[in-house]
Order: structure tokens, then sequence, then C-alpha cells
């Protein structure tokens, strides 16, 4: 028992200074690896009660650097994504939907990296906010992969790391929620995820704050450097869990 608690502690330290610092991703670290050790129906809820708790500490240090109104539309336009996803993650082919995903998100994160990418936008717009807003109800509706999308419109919109790292967690803290309403409904959130979550606080809390310094240190262009790997890095997981038919 003890040894699964060490190992909770230094995965959730690991996945939330992954999500401090860049914004996004942790579900990718946790999942996966929580579910070595505890099953994926513990796992699962466990990464989004820790995902609720980030978002919300992040949205109290830095409400200042979101920027609401991309953050308020992208909301409202991945809600009706959502049930789709779910559609998908009930009825779709997994393993062609999730090759699919991950050879997107890896083309994209080649492009980012190595194209011109000289597309962007001054101010927000509707279309692109529907898209991105859209495709990120899609994915986390089937597969809890919502940051994609979001990492293309702050590219399009140029968001610093700061701005970047707010404006995510101000999405993620809704949506979070709801998820965690639907756990609860669906009698998810145990005594033994609730223990669980007690024992990560003692790692998560430093993560989010040394995350938030890193975040702070990293110029605009070695963020979303690694910001970009981290896409890719999505992209590659995405493909071999689906091939091994990991559930990620």
């Amino acid at each position: 028992m003890y040894t699964i608690f060490l190992y909770i502690f230094i995965i959730s330290f690991i996945a939330t200074l992954v999500r401090s610092t860049f914004g996004f991703g942790e579900s990718l670290v946790a999942v996966p690896l929580l579910s070595i050790f505890i099953p994926l129906g513990v796992a699962v809820p466990l990464s989004v009660l820790i995902s609720v708790l980030v978002a919300l500490v992040v949205v109290i240090q830095d409400h200042s650097k979101i920027q609401l109104n991309s953050a308020k539309w992208l909301i409202l336009f991945a809600l009706p994504g959502i049930p789709i996803g779910l559609l998908i993650l009930i009825y779709g082919n997994e393993l062609w939907v999730k090759t699919g995903l991950g050879t997107l998100i890896i083309l994209y994160s080649l492009y980012a990296m190595f194209g011109k990418n000289s597309f962007q936008l001054n101010h927000d717009r509707k279309f692109w906010l529907f898209v991105c807003g859209f495709l990120s109800g899609v994915l986390g509706g089937a597969y809890g992969v919502n940051g994609p999308p979001l990492v293309v419109y702050g590219n399009m919109r140029k968001w610093n790391a700061k701005d970047f790292r707010a404006t995510l967690q101000g999405y993620f803290l809704p949506a979070s929620l709801i998820g965690v309403m639907g756990y609860i409904f669906k009698g998810l959130i145990t005594i033994e995820v609730l223990k669980y979550f007690i024992v990560s606080l003692p790692a998560v809390f430093p993560a989010i704050f040394l995350g938030r310094y890193l975040n702070h240190k990293l110029g605009n262009a070695s963020f979303f450097r690694y910001v970009y790997w981290g896409l890719l890095l999505i992209g590659v997981f995405l493909i071999v869990f689906s091939l091994f038919n990991i559930k990620t």
C-alpha cells in the first residue's frame, strides 16, 4: 500500500508539473502511468480531480492573464462537441480514430516547428474560436484530449507563455468541473479515489508553484518549442496506445 502511495505521489508531481508549466498534457502522463498500479476507473477520476485543483489554483494566481473573451467562446463552442465525442467513443473505431488523430497532431506539430507558420490572428475570430472550441469538445468527449485544438488557437493568436497557461486553465476549470459532476453522478468518485487524491496533495501544490516559476522563466520562443514537442509526444502516445489497446 505504501508503495502505491509513493507511486501516486511521484506521478502526481510529474503530471502536475507538466500541466502547470505548459497548461495542458497532464492526463497523457497521469492516466497511463497511474493505471499500471490502480484500476483505470480510479485513475481517470483521480486525474480529473487533480486537474480541477490545478486549474483553480492557476486561475486564482493569474486570473489577470486569462484572455476572457477567448476562453468564454472556446468553452461555449466546446459544449456541442462533447456529445459528438461521446458518440465517437461509443460507436467509433478506436484504432482508426486515435491513429488518425495522433497523425494529425504530429503533422501539425512538425509544421509548427519547422514550417514558416506565418498565419496569425490579431484579434479573436468567431470562425476559428468555433473550429478550435468545437474540436476541443469533440476530442475531450471522445478521449479526454482537449488540448491540441486550444494550442492551435493560442498559437494563431500569438499568446505569450503566461497568457497561454492562464487562458487554458480558464477553459479547463469549468470543463473539468463538468467532468467531476458526471463522475459523481455515475458513482465514480469513490472513497478510494478521494483517499488517493488526498495522498497526491503534498505533491500537487509544490508542482503547481514550480510549474508557474518555470513558465515565467521560459521565453516565448522556447515555451512554444516545448509545447510543440509536447504535442508531438501526445500524437505518438495516441498512436502507440491505440495500437497496443491501452486506454488513455
